[in-house]
């Protein structure tokens, strides 16, 4: 199975891909989606085809988006909410079943605890990902979401297995 995971904004959105055979995981490629300041469609444009180049390079499975995170800048969380549909969006009208992840769920998933720092997060990506060359946080990020919902496929997998072993 290959996952894409997004960690959506409008300046920039992360993107990683990883491959998951049984338990093991394989780094297959990160980076991020960036946008200079301008009209907003432009800007959501330019992410829809930057996102839609990297699923047509590479060819995942499954996709994964992190939950936009609320601040206290409504505008603000509203672009980015803008900015993470895209990131919905592209993934969906390839075909791709989407999942969707609350930032706190990633980190606990990856690092173990729910408040993870962004830099304990880049560390356990490189220690569950060996070698890994990270194209920055938002890459970083993408890829725990990714890590995140391979693990989480792969216990819905079994659980799905069980529930019809039952019957």
């Amino acid at each position: 199975m290959r996952v894409i995971g997004f960690d959506p904004g409008l300046r920039r959105t992360g993107w990683g891909i990883v491959d998951v055979a049984g338990s093991r995981l394989t780094h297959v490629a990160n980076g991020v989606c960036t946008t200079d300041a301008g009209a907003l469609a432009g800007r959501l444009a330019g992410l829809y085809t930057q996102i839609e180049q990297v699923i047509l390079n590479h060819a995942p499975d499954k996709a994964a988006v992190e939950h936009t995170f609320v601040n206290k800048d409504a505008a603000g969380t509203l672009k980015l909410g803008q900015a993470r549909a895209i990131s919905l969006l592209v993934p969906a009208r390839h075909g791709l079943p989407v999942a969707e992840y609350a930032p706190n769920a990633v980190k606990k998933a990856v690092v173990g605890v729910g408040h993870a720092e962004k830099g304990q997060i880049q560390h356990m990506v490189k220690l569950l990902l060996p070698g890994v060359p990270l194209n920055g946080a938002d890459a970083a990020d993408a890829l725990a979401v990714a890590i995140c919902h391979a693990w989480a496929a792969k216990t819905g997998s079994r659980l799905t297995e069980a529930l019809e072993a039952a019957r």
